[in-house]
């Protein structure tokens, strides 16, 4: 009689326990699911600049990542997009790069995420083996993911284009140049980390401030919580933004990548 009475509290607890084991799995799971669906949405304008153009081949491959070709290549940049924004709102910024002659590689990140795919980066460079100059970069987030792999990897790259964004990983001997640009009005980027981090950076990476520009501005998704209020347009940050990289490639074409 006991061990029948036993048994029953023994399944009984069981059961209980499978069953609160259940709910905070479907829990977790449904909340994943809000978080990665919660995200901010590329404008028509940078679903308009997927469109190739003249001078400007669009590819997108297997992957979903787009590569913006131009008709003669100066240079590559592979980047990663920002935190919970989808990938082609950088299209505008990617498009206007390759009208400068930079091959531009957009990589597609699942759940909008490039922590979820720190490795993306993988295998592109190889696939354009006449490009002798290769800069990694990306937004926010991105940026972050973009340094740690070019921590990994340096010898594959000759710079790191940070936007919005800051390195974790140690890049101040790595024979990297840095260029770092943020606006004037960003809000969501937080400088104290950014200053913190600072000493990641070689000692002679160039930063650059947009006077007016803000978090949101480097893509084309429009207003993002937390940010401050731009006194440019979209249109004028990312202009901004491409004299910045453009000039940044050009120095170190110049120099003999030194």
């Amino acid at each position: 009689m006991k061990a029948n009475t036993y048994n029953k509290k023994s399944h009984r607890k069981l059961w209980i326990t499978l069953a609160i084991i259940a709910v905070i799995t479907l829990t977790a799971i449904n909340f994943i699911f809000v978080y990665i669906n919660d995200y901010y949405k590329a404008n028509e304008k940078a679903l308009a600049a997927l469109e190739p153009s003249d001078g400007v081949e669009v590819v997108i491959d297997e992957n979903h990542s787009v590569t913006f070709i131009p008709e003669h290549i100066t240079a590559g940049l592979i980047f990663y997009p920002g935190g919970k924004v989808e990938y082609t709102a950088y299209a505008p910024l990617m498009h206007e790069l390759a009208d400068n002659g930079i091959l531009c590689i957009l990589l597609h990140m699942p759940g909008n995420l490039a922590v979820l795919d720190v490795n993306a980066a993988d295998g592109y460079a190889e696939q354009y083996s006449d490009v002798t100059d290769w800069y990694i970069g990306g937004h926010s987030l991105g940026g972050v993911m973009a340094a740690s792999y070019a921590a990994k990897h340096a010898d594959a790259f000759d710079g790191v284009i940070l936007l919005a964004s800051y390195s974790t990983a140690d890049l101040s001997d790595l024979g990297l140049a840095v260029l770092s640009v943020y606006g004037s009005e960003d809000g969501v980027l937080k400088l104290d980390k950014y200053a913190d981090n600072r000493k990641n950076l070689p000692a002679d990476a160039i930063e650059e401030v947009i006077d007016g520009g803000c978090h949101a501005y480097f893509g084309s998704y429009g207003a993002q919580d937390g940010d401050g209020v731009p006194r440019i347009t979209n249109e004028e940050q990312i202009h901004t933004t491409v004299d910045y990289v453009k000039n940044f490639v050009k120095a170190r074409e110049s120099s003999g990548g030194q």
